[in-house]
């Protein structure tokens, strides 16, 4: 069962176009959540403890950036492995 992820991002910020990319060639569907346009979401990325972008959120577990814990969450949210 895939399990919602959400990607806090922003337009002008490449690394996280490259986790979109990842998770859209993975077949993992998530929601975008562009920070640059919604106070709220700025404040859920700062409650995680994060003031950098990307951050991706599956359930209540929380990855800044694009490194080895992603592709635990990617797994996690029933991801191809």
């Amino acid at each position: 069962m895939i399990k919602q992820i959400i990607v806090y991002t922003t337009n002008d910020c490449i690394e996280c176009t490259l986790v979109k990319k990842v998770l859209t060639e993975e077949g993992i569907p998530f929601e975008v959540r562009d920070v640059s346009t919604n106070e709220n979401y700025r404040k859920e990325v700062e409650k995680f403890g994060y003031l950098g972008l990307p951050v991706t959120v599956v359930e209540n577990r929380a990855v800044k950036g694009f490194t080895n814990e992603l592709k635990e969450l990617m797994e996690l949210a029933g991801g191809k492995k």
